[in-house]
């Protein structure tokens, strides 16, 4: 069976961010990262080249296949801020509802910028997500 392809790295994220091309979206990166930090209680790490996690959890699938991926994280790519945000708690798509632009993928949140959505909304969205990981992941 192949190999996760994301895994957590010693990489540093402060290089990592501060190497970002794109002016705005470092600075949305580094509020991110300051919010994240704030909700999870957590320090970042890298994983693979471009994903900022906080905390680690292991999952099994059916399939056999398993691995180890962040509670939560970001990844400020060149197109948007990809957010990587579990579904499936109660109040997910009332905050979705509230949050303000923004398009959603398989546990993505995908973010223009951070001027385009509701701050608090979006820190209750991480928070959530990341207490339900953390729950699931007993």
């Amino acid at each position: 069976m192949a190999e996760n392809k994301t895994q957590k790295t010693d990489a540093s994220v402060a290089e990592f961010m501060e190497g970002v091309a794109n002016r705005r979206r470092r600075e949305d990166g580094f509020a991110l990262l300051e919010m994240m930090r704030e909700v999870t209680g957590l320090e970042p790490a890298m994983w693979g080249p471009s994903i900022i996690g906080f905390g680690q959890y292991h999952y099994k699938y059916e399939s056999g296949r398993e691995g180890d991926m962040p509670m939560t994280g970001f990844s400020p790519r060149s197109r948007s801020l990809s957010l990587y945000i579990m579904s499936g708690f109660d109040g997910y798509d009332d905050l979705l509802a509230r949050l303000g632009r923004h398009r959603t993928g398989v546990s993505c949140l995908y973010i223009n910028k951070l001027a385009d959505v509701d701050l608090e909304v979006l820190r209750e969205l991480i928070g959530r997500s990341y207490e339900h990981v953390k729950a699931d992941a007993g």
